[in-house]
């Protein structure tokens, strides 16, 4: 049964059926009987990990195994230090607290291009953002950057674990190896 690592391009869905008009994940060529485990919205870019294996989906989705997940943001105008402390104290959603988390200023990464470009705004500058987390609610980066005053522009799931993203170009996908499933087990 093989393990996945897919670049979800912007604008696919985390599922192999189409819907409202957006592509799936049935347009890549991956092999039969694999199903993401996590999502990404259509509108984020990244990593995400395919398996048939049902135990190892359960370890990488649920919160309670606190799988690092790796985040990319390029946010409007340039983030604080202030903002940066804040993310990783932990914040208050609408949906209550965060756990505390890893978070730096990042320079910008070399990234392909995202289709479609993000939209530029000649007065407002953009920077870029590094969170790691080990839980995963409905677009908890966004709003832990909206909720620090820095929405996102921009946003990729750069790793899971020890597994990146590395070497993949957005629509690409690898089988990774059993070595790679257990570091990922072993966090």
């Amino acid at each position: 049964m093989p393990t996945i690592i897919f670049n979800k391009p912007y604008g696919v869905l985390s599922q192999f059926t189409p819907r409202d008009g957006h592509r799936s994940l049935a347009d890549f060529g991956l092999p039969k009987g694999v199903y993401a485990a996590g999502r990404l919205d259509h509108d984020s870019e990244g990593l995400l990990i395919l398996t048939g294996d049902g135990a190892l989906q359960s370890f990488i989705s649920e919160p309670r195994h606190k799988t690092q997940k790796t985040y990319w943001a390029q946010v409007e105008r340039e983030i604080t230090a202030e903002a940066v402390g804040k993310l990783e104290k932990g914040l208050i959603l609408n949906d209550g607290p965060t756990l505390p988390c890893e978070a730096r200023m990042l320079e910008e990464p070399a990234l392909p291009p995202r289709d479609p470009p993000i939209r530029f705004r000649k007065t407002v500058p953009t920077s870029w953002v590094e969170v790691k987390i080990k839980e995963g609610r409905n677009r908890q980066i966004r709003r832990m950057l909206a909720s620090v005053g820095f929405p996102v522009l921009r946003l990729l799931r750069y790793a899971i674990g020890p597994l990146t993203l590395k070497g993949l170009a957005p629509g690409q996908w690898r089988e990774i190896t059993e070595a790679e499933v257990r570091s990922l087990k072993l966090g």
